[in-house]
């Protein structure tokens, strides 16, 4: 008797763990108590890790420089294909600690400049050398043409210094020059009777060893999503380059922060100062960086689609109505007037017809596209590549000789490809919060097992216990034969 009770005990402590697992699974008890520490923890804080990646990224990141060197200018000027080569990469390592840190509104803001600076990396180079000559357009030289090209007297004075100084619509320049600058003798010149202009060029000048401005970004304190989202640039909440309120707006964060627990169906927000605007990314797929599982996103065709797909992009065609096809930006707005037209590299996933008007543009998404590989769990970037390409806008023009017969295009100059991966020591710590939270999140399972496990031994024991009841007398036959 004792052993059955002991065994009907066990079948009914059975049951309740498995009710008790169920409820578990079902309320999501232990996911939820996950969730509201995550929350608390990941907020920019002092003396939290997660303000001390934000204010000193450990993983290092590497800036590749790749250019487009000229083949055929004499034939461009003549109106001909431009048929150009690829050089690259040039790679720089990239640090970027932040400085002037100040927190504000009782801890829910935090403010910080963000300084860069380059150093050349030989060895992951092509040639180990930065005075590799590359044969480009004319930058200064088509932003003075711009610029004044509707002013006929200045047009004059500006083509007949040119031709003096034998100045043309290309330039050849090394790549150190092009990247952080040189003197310019057309804006040497111009300098003197404006001021404003700078004397000097270069695609990456003034940007070695400066920030970009100060950024307000919020802590995560009021509301998790909220982790590192940029609220002020420069002293303003809005840009006022564009067209549209939309457009101008500051949204999301700067691409190295993210706010915990990503879901794959939400659409990430980024504000580049690069682009000069904010974009978004959405879930491309599910990866695994050094053993941490994360999610893809990347910015979809419809960031930079024209018009006709994406009406909400109206407000980046400058002037306005004047609109460029899919696939590019127009920032000369925020370059200081040159004509300067962002795109990805090798126009990948722009019209065709910007691929077909060069020679020598191969795009394709494995090289070329934009991604980043967020850990959903944390919100942490495990790798992340940005590519970006910066074209010239290129136009005969009748005041200037030096455009010839060239025919109207969009030329590209050079692509960066700015690319981080997550670091063995921060990989380690990230690979252990999932973890932990895995057992967590996986206790009700466990507690279901062991459920299980208990009715199992609950079926084996009733069956071994279970024997037929009488004595061996009564178990025999009621009328047995008389002998």
């Amino acid at each position: 008797m004792k052993k059955s009770c002991c065994i009907y005990s066990t079948g009914v402590l059975s049951l309740v763990v498995l009710i008790v697992s169920i409820a578990l699974v079902l309320s999501q008890v232990f996911q939820n108590a996950l969730n509201a520490r995550i929350k608390k923890e990941i907020i920019l804080k002092n003396g939290t890790d997660a303000f001390e990646a934000w204010e000193n990224p450990p993983p290092p990141v590497y800036m590749q420089f790749y250019f487009f060197d000229l083949r055929n200018p004499s034939e461009v000027l003549l109106g001909e294909t431009p048929f150009v080569e690829e050089k690259g990469p040039y790679t720089y390592r990239e640090f970027r600690p932040k400085e002037n840190v100040r927190f504000s509104d009782n801890d829910t803001k935090v403010s910080a400049t963000m300084p860069k600076t380059y150093v050349f990396v030989p060895e992951m180079s092509v040639g180990r050398r930065e005075d590799d000559p590359i044969r480009t357009v004319n930058v200064p030289a088509i932003t003075m043409i711009e610029k004044f090209k509707t002013h006929p007297l200045i047009s004059n004075l500006i083509s007949s210094y040119m031709k003096s100084q034998n100045i043309g619509l290309f330039v050849t320049r090394t790549v150190h020059e092009l990247l952080w600058g040189y003197k310019d003798p057309l804006l040497a010149v111009v300098h003197k009777v404006r001021p404003d202009i700078d004397e000097y060029f270069g695609l990456f000048y003034k940007m070695n060893t400066t920030d970009d401005g100060e950024y307000v970004v919020l802590t995560g304190e009021q509301d998790y999503k909220d982790f590192a989202r940029i609220v002020e640039w420069r002293g303003e909440s809005s840009l006022d380059w564009w067209t549209s309120e939309t457009c101008n707006m500051i949204n999301g964060t700067d691409a190295a922060s993210f706010h915990p627990l990503i879901t794959k169906n939400e659409t990430i927000y980024i504000f580049s100062s690069d682009l000069c605007r904010s974009l978004y990314a959405t879930f491309e797929k599910e990866v695994h960086v050094k053993g941490i599982p994360a999610y893809r996103f990347v910015p979809p065709k419809e960031v930079f689609a024209n018009i006709t797909v994406n009406p909400a992009n109206a407000g980046f065609c400058v002037p306005a109505g004047n609109c460029l096809g899919s696939g590019l930006l127009n920032v000369s707005v925020c370059k200081q007037g040159a004509p300067i037209i962002m795109s990805s590299p090798h126009f990948y996933q722009a019209d065709q017809k910007y691929i077909d008007d060069v020679a020598g543009m191969n795009p394709n998404k494995e090289d070329h596209q934009t991604i980043m590989d967020i850990n959903p769990l944390t919100g942490i970037l495990v790798r992340g590549a940005k590519r970006v390409q910066v074209n010239a806008f290129l136009e005969k023009i009748e005041a200037f000789s030096q455009t010839g017969n060239v025919s109207t295009l969009v030329f590209p100059v050079m692509y960066l490809n700015e690319s981080v991966e997550i670091d063995a020591e921060s990989a380690d710590k990230v690979k252990s919060v999932v973890y932990q939270a895995n057992v967590v999140i996986n206790i009700p399972f466990i507690i279901m097992a062991f459920g299980i496990l208990l009715g199992v031994i609950f079926i084996v024991f009733l069956c071994k216990n279970r024997e037929p009841e009488g004595t061996k007398e009564e178990q025999g036959p009621l009328l047995q034969a008389s002998s």
